[in-house]
């Protein structure tokens, strides 16, 4: 493709990457749209900026620059001629889409994983061999602490002082998140934005229902999905799909919420200690949603075709996680407790007994033995499943 978009969350890397990664910046020129000059040259000459080999950082600051790229694209079609990058999801900003359709490919730089920040990424990850022949180690896992989830994937926060996270996240927020989404759409009641947003973080994990949210929210059902919709864009948030390729015919249709970042979920929500006894309502939803990110991370990073989901038979079972991954269907259970019981596998049984394609069922939990259980059933620790 003669145009490369790579979006994520801000402060996930990106430019850092983008200039140091000697493949991208060797041969390339670099401009970002932050810097005002650059930004007033995109919008009064934007066909100045648009050399045979460039990348453009914080594009989204300028929607009407991707025309000119269209345009020159058009008559000088080559690979990889544009690298663009941005804090917004391009794909899902329909005036981008529609300039850039059939001329970019799109990727995303999602938080770190955990195997990213404990710098152990010589190897391939055991999600992705295990997917490949279900074959679980031996040695015993180190469990996930308490404050990882806290922390999160955003480099300034997970590799920094943990004293400072909290008033990082604080600077976050008001700095980045409020200025991006004030980029992104007219909003006039920022204060509402910043309420639904914090009842968004108090959500994440569940399924997504937009008349509850509204109501809490004290705002219109349209209104409130606008502003996920902005949440979504700027990704902040994610809606991940329900699995509806089995035999159930009471399966929820509806998509499950998530923040992107688990430390910017807990900030959000106002979670600061999650240790057992404290908040254990939020201590599985973060937990999950720190998963989330994680599987996400590397499913983008070494299996960027398949796809994440989740599966709930209403009333009945769910399973938090479904990865699709060609014709072959993987399910996870998350639990943070450090041991498991039988009780703990009937979601997992019951997408096995109604999914044929399913390869494997994983209930993974917080502690260090991973166990073949029969059959398709395994429980994997945590400490693995992310490694």
């Amino acid at each position: 493709m003669p145009v490369v978009v790579l979006s994520g969350l801000r402060q996930t890397g990106k430019s850092t990457l983008l200039q140091r990664e000697k493949p991208i910046a060797a041969a390339r020129s670099y401009r970002t749209l932050d810097d005002f000059a650059v930004l007033a040259a995109a919008r009064t000459n934007p066909e100045s900026l648009l050399e045979d080999t460039v990348t453009l950082d914080e594009v989204q600051r300028c929607p009407e620059l991707l025309l000119a790229i269209k345009r020159s694209v058009d008559e000088r079609r080559l690979p990889g001629r544009f690298v663009l990058s941005g804090s917004a999801n391009l794909a899902l900003l329909s005036h981008v889409s529609e300039s850039l359709a059939g001329r970019a490919a799109y990727f995303t730089l999602h938080p770190m994983t955990r195997r990213e920040v404990s710098g152990k990424t010589g190897k391939a990850p055991f999600l992705i061999d295990f997917m490949r022949d279900q074959t679980v180690p031996s040695e015993t896992a180190k469990p996930v602490r308490t404050q990882e989830v806290l922390t999160g994937g955003l480099p300034p926060a997970c590799l920094g002082p943990a004293d400072a996270v909290r008033e990082w996240f604080r600077g976050y927020v008001q700095t980045y998140v409020e200025r991006d989404v004030r980029q992104l759409s007219q909003i006039t009641d920022l204060v509402a934005f910043r309420v639904l947003a914090q009842l968004a973080a108090l959500r994440t994990g569940q399924v997504l229902v937009i008349s509850s949210l509204a109501r809490d929210a004290k705002l219109s059902a349209a209104t409130a999905g606008r502003y996920l919709d902005l949440l979504e864009a700027s990704f902040l948030a994610r809606r991940i799909p329900p699995f509806l390729k089995n035999r159930s015919s009471r399966l929820v249709k509806s998509p499950k919420l998530f923040i992107t970042d688990s430390g910017l979920a807990a900030y959000l929500a106002g979670v600061d200690n999650l240790e057992p006894g404290q908040d254990d309502l939020m201590r599985g939803a973060l937990l999950e949603t720190y998963v989330a990110q994680n599987l996400a991370g590397l499913l983008e990073a070494h299996l960027p075709e398949a796809q994440l989901g989740y599966w709930n038979e209403q009333g009945r079972h769910e399973v938090d996680f479904v990865i699709e991954s060609g014709r072959n269907v993987f399910a996870i259970e998350v639990k943070a407790a450090t041991r498991w019981s039988e009780s703990d596998l009937s979601g997992l049984r019951a997408f096995v007994e109604r999914t044929p394609a399913c390869k494997a069922a994983v209930l993974a939990y917080n502690g260090r033995e991973a166990v073949h259980l029969g059959g398709k059933l395994f429980a994997v620790p945590l400490g693995h499943l992310l490694a």
